[in-house]
């Protein structure tokens, strides 16, 4: 493999895929094709285990990743018995129950929390009300994305990052090195299960009441559920209706909590599931650390709604942020690519992608790579997210995608691929960027 280590920054190109121009990133995305990796997980002491591991083992967890440096349950129903797709079908139909002990609580406190949370995040963490919540991304001072949480408001003086899978504790610590903000920056005792689905808000009514009917979108309650003080949030990463459940004190917990939500779901079909990848990329939910990281710019990911004009007072990387807004006014275009939706041929893709898998244009030369590819049993076809040139991200041009050969239609040829629309399907709560397209309005505003 060529030496790239001293070549000048703006002449690299991916030294695996030279065609994929990369040359705006420091540490490219890794275009390597590995295919899949059948090996073991060791499970060590290195690896933390949420209180809700064992259970979801119990549950009937057959695999697993890494995420927050926590094991993250990946998968409950064999492929035999169906795989993610059986599981699919429990959540757009009924009602699933999710382990998300890895989306770790990082709590700030203190009389300057609002100044703090306000410095860190894009968008106006003083609009935010107490027990409200909202989805926020927190840049560095180059407008790469560190990490996108859901964030949440308990009080005037408290919030809670919900994180996505990057460490960004010792990122927030580091920020207030100095002491320049009054806060407490700390990961708290508390631990996410999602419930997800049709019939989350009937299963909440059974374990909470029919207050929960009450509660908005990014609203947040308090309440007991098997005797356990939790907060829940009406947020989800499945595009469905749906609640996360964020559990006090949660290495005490972990058993009574789990139990009564399964045992009150029982009637409604409950099913426990890994998180829905397949629904997420139809809703057009983006994962960290998949479709974007700390190298890509929110103006690359259609979360410029992110990066609010209004916002007055200064925040990490908004320098940055505004130059890469000012140069797309004039008409110019600062990166490489741009994150798009496409439809896609081939058999259908009913697991996780183990590769970046390429994309070329119709003469064969490879230009981009997608990201999330998954199919939709709604659409008939592969749906997927993935990076191209940005004078080849209009709505309906035509592409070619490198699948492997269990996917490929015919033996060693590449697969249709079409730029779409995002989302792909309705969500139950629709993106800023949808109420504005259903509003005629650009929802980069």
């Amino acid at each position: 493999m060529p030496d790239t280590t001293h070549t000048p920054q703006d002449a690299r190109a991916h030294p695996n895929v030279a065609s994929v121009d990369q040359s705006d990133r420091t540490v490219p995305v890794n275009l390597r094709q590995s295919g899949s990796t059948p090996v073991q997980m060791l499970i060590s002491t290195r690896v933390r285990k949420s209180p809700f591991w064992h259970l979801s083992v119990e549950s009937g967890c057959w695999r697993a990743t890494v995420y927050n440096r926590m094991y993250h349950p990946r998968g409950y129903v064999r492929p035999e018995d169906g795989g993610a797709m059986a599981e699919y079908d429990a959540l757009v139909n009924r009602v699933t129950l999710w382990n998300v002990a890895v989306e770790r609580q990082i709590r700030v406190r203190g009389p300057d929390a609002e100044a703090f949370v306000d410095f860190v995040i894009t968008r106006d963490a003083t609009g935010i009300e107490p027990m409200h919540g909202k989805y926020a991304i927190l840049c560095n001072e180059a407008g790469g994305i560190l990490n996108d949480p859901v964030l949440l408001r308990l009080a005037e003086d408290e919030f809670w990052f919900s994180l996505s899978d990057s460490d960004l504790m010792f990122w927030l610590q580091g920020v207030n090195v100095g002491r320049r903000f009054d806060v407490e920056i700390a990961e708290i005792d508390v631990s996410p299960v999602q419930i997800q689905g049709p019939l989350s808000e009937d299963l909440l009514v059974s374990l909470v009441g029919d207050a929960i009917r009450d509660v908005p979108y990014y609203g947040l309650m308090e309440a007991e559920i098997g005797g356990c003080a939790v907060v829940i949030s009406q947020t989800g990463f499945s595009g469905e209706k749906g609640y996360e459940v964020f559990l006090r004190d949660a290495t005490l917990n972990a058993e009574a909590l789990w139990y009564a939500i399964r045992g009150a779901g029982a009637r409604f079909g409950l099913r426990v599931i890994a998180p829905a990848h397949h629904r997420r990329i139809a809703a057009g939910i983006l994962s960290w650390g998949q479709d974007m990281d700390a190298e890509t710019s929110p103006f690359q990911v259609n979360l410029a709604y992110q990066v609010p004009r209004e916002k007055t007072g200064d925040y990490i990387g908004k320098a940055a942020l505004e130059r890469q807004r000012a140069a797309i006014d004039e008409g110019g275009y600062p990166f490489r690519r741009k994150l798009v939706g496409m439809t896609l041929g081939g058999r259908p893709i009913t697991d996780y992608a183990p590769d970046f898998w390429l994309l070329s244009d119709l003469d064969g030369a490879r230009v981009g790579y997608l990201t999330s590819p998954w199919w939709s049993p709604e659409l008939g076809t592969n749906i997927a997210l993935g990076y191209v040139p940005w004078e080849m991200s209009g709505i309906g041009t035509q592409l070619r995608a490198e699948l492997p050969e269990a996917y490929c239609e015919s033996s060693g040829k590449p697969v249709d691929a079409t730029i779409c629309e995002v989302p792909f399907r309705p969500s139950a709560h629709p993106s800023a960027r949808e109420r504005a397209s259903a509003a005629g309005r650009d929802w980069a505003e």
